[in-house]
């Protein structure tokens, strides 16, 4: 018997066959227990209710929508983590969703394993962007940003080198097989990062990367 607590997982999707069809992926290997919301303000009131360590949010849904919702979340949880999960590879929403703290996006087409993958590296603090997805978004964040003349601080060229890489969308694991570190130590560098440079998540930390062109 498994005594380590599992982790909750809040399904928001208004179409009810789909959000049961995510919730029984999900459960398949048993590591997560998950909940359900059927519209963006369901899902601010299961947060305010429950302990929730990530949100797969839909984008568009009756009442209140997946935008606004991460919205609202975020102004009142900084832990939670928010995916958004939608059959839209939109560019405008997912750089809104980025900006309004929400940790990675993804496209509903995504298997299993994929999904459930993709789970757990959004849990471990890793950005989530789909491949379709992160072949507009980053693009089209170079092209919006406007120059940045503000100076970062000092930075190593081994902190250079991990920003860059968060800015590439890679995971933790990725990383230090380029750069030939163990996960661990690459944590920790990211971790000293978020203090240096005063953001509060792996998704602000890659976009600071693309503002400045580290």
């Amino acid at each position: 018997m498994d005594h380590q607590k599992k982790q909750t997982i809040l399904i928001a999707e208004d179409q009810s066959i789909v959000r049961q069809g995510l919730k029984m992926m999900i459960e398949h290997g048993g590591n997560y227990r998950v909940m359900e919301a059927s519209n963006g303000a369901e899902a601010i009131d299961q947060v305010l209710k429950n302990h929730v360590d990530l949100i797969l949010m839909d984008v568009r849904m009756p009442v209140m929508d997946g935008i606004q919702a991460t919205k609202q979340i975020r102004m009142q949880n900084k832990q939670v983590k928010i995916v958004i999960l939608t059959t839209f590879a939109d560019e405008e929403y997912a750089l809104e969703s980025l900006k309004q703290g929400a940790s990675g996006y993804m496209l509903k087409d995504a298997d299993m394993t994929s999904l459930v993958a993709s789970i757990e590296r959004a849990l471990s603090g890793e950005l989530i962007l789909d491949g379709q997805v992160a072949a507009k978004v980053v693009p089209a964040l170079l092209k919006r940003t406007e120059p940045n003349n503000e100076k970062l601080p000092d930075l190593s060229e081994r902190e250079r080198e991990i920003v860059r890489k968060v800015g590439q969308g890679l995971s933790n694991a990725e990383i230090a097989n380029e750069l030939y570190l163990t996960v661990g130590t690459v944590k920790n560098y990211i971790s000293q990062l978020f203090l240096k440079l005063e953001v509060r998540d792996r998704t602000q930390l890659a976009i600071l990367a693309l503002k400045h062109d580290v």
